[in-house]
């Protein structure tokens, strides 16, 4: 069964910093490319973030581009979001999920808010 354990979110000032963490199991976590994404209020689903297999190729969203750097630890069955220059429109629940399959962990809210 896919695990996926997020964390790291919480409230933070415009402009302020915050790292996710997603923790993976129940799949082969070292070949599957991952994605983050994330569910502002009343909207749906966005992916934001993404990298292969091997780490060496992410890609980003035009609106999180140069702000946010994803990364990924196969040792740990880890997956990174740092996230930087934060704006209100970033608030939301954060997701990550393999490729080839929807958001399903609980998520964790981030808050940018003055």
């Amino acid at each position: 069964e896919v695990q996926l354990v997020e964390s790291g979110g919480g409230l933070v000032q415009p402009g302020g910093s915050l790292r996710l963490s997603c923790t993976a199991s129940g799949f082969t976590f070292s070949t599957s490319a991952m994605r983050w994404g994330r569910q502002p209020p009343g909207k749906g689903l966005e992916w934001v973030s993404g990298i292969n297999s091997g780490g060496t190729v992410p890609w980003y969203a035009d609106s999180v581009e140069d702000r946010f750097t994803i990364s990924r630890d196969n040792a740990k069955n880890t997956l990174y979001l740092q996230m930087n220059s934060l704006k209100i429109e970033d608030t939301g629940v954060y997701y990550c999920a393999p490729t080839w399959a929807g958001a399903r962990g609980q998520g964790t809210q981030v808050t940018v808010s003055s």
